[in-house]
């Protein structure tokens, strides 16, 4: 985005892969969930007041205005993740940033190793050096290393004395305590659920897995997750109270998998049985089914994590140009910035209109 929107300037793109676009050909189910519906700060950890303007100044239509005018048509998929535009291919996107790049220099294969300053950078690669009077990191975090992801962008700020924020993989499914250890016996089953965590809420898609637990709405929750109890609504918009009547059995009358209820039932140490016999005791028990707490025990890491939290810290970057206020003339975009974005076509969106920010002003 920021290479195709300047023009007669001497550009070149250094990338480490043998192609351009390679996390992009992967995004989405090689669908490329490029932006949503409803794009606001709300839908990111960070800064807000960064947040807020860059998309401000390229929004969510301005971004499907430029891919359709580019021959690259999105559209919402609901069934997938509400509210998310999916490209009918990823490699559509590709071929529309190979095409509008078509004038810069790109270095293929090619790996930065270090950047030194001296009236302009040096950049250290394994095949050459490179000089260039103004340098753009787009790196990304450490997420999907085996796509070209590295430490890099956050190597760079380092040395020219900025702050990076703690790093953890984000968009990512959870590892569980020995006590949900009943979640692995349940591993490709998924279900419906209302996740809480922090000051946060998310409805969507819980899969189990023998590691623990994941689907859209275990990876929006990792996002804002730190430590401690989080819960889900296994049952939401329904009272299991009220569902508890007459003499069938409890797996029978609560609208979900057996072998769900069946691992549920055992964890909250209940027997099956006629719903008449219930004592108050069990039916409060039961009602945990509505606000079931746990602690994750960790996360599946940065090779099945979809981007990664923390990064270089915003305060130390011009809010309009995306410059560094510690040294002139380098600049960095999207993931590397302390600024994620929930799972639905956000981080794509806020790559993009941070690359726009920056190519108006550089």
């Amino acid at each position: 985005m920021f290479a195709s929107k300047i023009k007669n300037k001497n550009i070149c793109l250094i990338e480490s892969n043998s192609k351009i676009g390679q996390k992009i050909k992967v995004s989405g189910g090689a669908k490329c969930n490029i932006t949503n519906e409803k794009v606001s700060c709300d839908n990111y950890l960070g800064e807000k007041k960064l947040t807020s303007f860059v998309l401000k100044e390229f929004s969510n239509k301005d971004l499907l205005n430029f891919l359709n005018e580019n021959g690259v048509y999105p559209k919402v998929n609901p069934k997938i993740v509400k509210g998310t535009y999916f490209c009918n291919s990823s490699q559509d996107v590709i071929d529309m940033f190979s095409k509008t790049t078509s004038h810069v220099k790109k270095f293929l294969n090619t790996k930065v190793t270090d950047v030194n300053y001296d009236e302009n950078f040096i950049i250290k690669t394994d095949n050459q050096n490179i000089k260039a009077r103004k340098l753009v990191v787009a790196s990304g975090g450490l997420s999907y290393e085996g796509l070209g992801a590295s430490s890099i962008a956050f190597d760079i700020a380092k040395k020219f004395g900025h702050t990076v924020a703690k790093l953890n993989p984000a968009l990512v499914g959870f590892t569980v305590q020995k006590e949900q250890f009943w979640f692995k016996k349940l591993s490709g089953l998924s279900l419906m659920v209302k996740a809480k965590v922090e000051n946060k809420s998310f409805y969507g898609s819980l899969l189990f897995a023998h590691k623990g637990c994941s689907g859209p709405v275990i990876l929006n929750s990792s996002l804002y997750w730190k430590k401690g109890k989080m819960s889900f609504d296994f049952l939401p918009n329904k009272k299991v109270r009220k569902l508890l009547v007459g003499n069938a059995f409890i797996s029978s009358k609560i609208p979900l998998p057996k072998r769900f209820m069946q691992e549920f039932l055992e964890s909250i140490e209940l027997k099956d049985k006629p719903c008449n016999k219930l004592n108050e005791e069990e039916i409060k028990r039961l009602e945990t089914i509505h606000d079931y707490e746990f602690s994750p025990a960790g996360n599946f890491g940065y090779t099945k994590a979809e981007v990664t939290k923390g990064g270089i810290c915003t305060d130390e970057i011009d809010i309009q140009s995306m410059e560094s206020l510690k040294q002139k003339d380098l600049y960095f975009l999207g993931e590397c910035l302390d600024i994620t974005g929930e799972l639905g076509g956000y981080n794509f969106q806020f790559a993009f209109s941070s690359a726009v920010s920056c190519a108006n002003r550089i």
